[in-house]
């Protein structure tokens, strides 16, 4: 085997893969789990090259490495930034907790992102539940006829959206005044 060629053969592996990196980054900001699994995927079905799983693998680690050294990509200002996009579309702490754990986030980013909220918010997982009652127009939304039809359907929404049962029971006894009060506020 010709040592030169074998070399020039890794040497446009890691170009390759730099430039699809590059171009993911541009489009999107992923986090350092996601940008692993969209190389390693490209790599498996568009290069299809004939190094080794863990060749490729510590190749893409490096790309990495990196780019973090490089401060392109960054796992605690991605969970910071998610955390609160999530927190705007009316998600629970315990659901911002599992997204972020599902997206290959370190536990002490996840953890920090959340007691950020904890801070800056007050009762965080009251105002998510408030939102998601208006965006699925449940609860005191609905008309005073169907509110006790409902009550178990709605129930099983907030706690499929990860809120609890005594916040659950909260948020759906209020008064729609109330509620449209609370609204205005948030």
């Amino acid at each position: 085997m010709n040592p030169t060629l074998n070399k020039s053969d890794f040497e446009d592996l890691t170009t390759n893969l730099k430039d699809l990196a590059y171009s993911y980054l541009e489009k999107y900001n992923p986090s350092k789990q996601q940008l692993k699994v969209y190389l390693l995927k490209k790599y498996l079905l568009k290069i299809k090259g004939t190094k080794s799983k863990k060749e490729v693998t510590s190749i893409i680690d490096e790309i990495i490495l990196n780019l973090e050294k490089n401060k392109l990509l960054n796992d605690e200002m991605y969970s910071d930034s998610k955390a609160r996009m999530f927190l705007r579309r009316g998600y629970s702490l315990n659901k911002i907790n599992q997204s972020l754990r599902n997206k290959g986030i370190d536990d002490k980013y996840v953890k920090q992102s959340i007691e950020k909220i904890k801070e800056d918010q007050i009762e965080p997982d009251f105002v998510s539940a408030l939102k998601l009652c208006r965006r699925r127009r449940i609860g005191p939304l609905r008309p005073e006829s169907n509110r006790e039809l409902f009550y178990k359907k709605d129930m099983g929404i907030l706690a499929r959206g990860g809120f609890s049962f005594d916040l659950s029971k909260r948020v759906l006894d209020l008064d729609s005044k109330e509620f449209k009060k609370l609204i205005k506020i948030i």
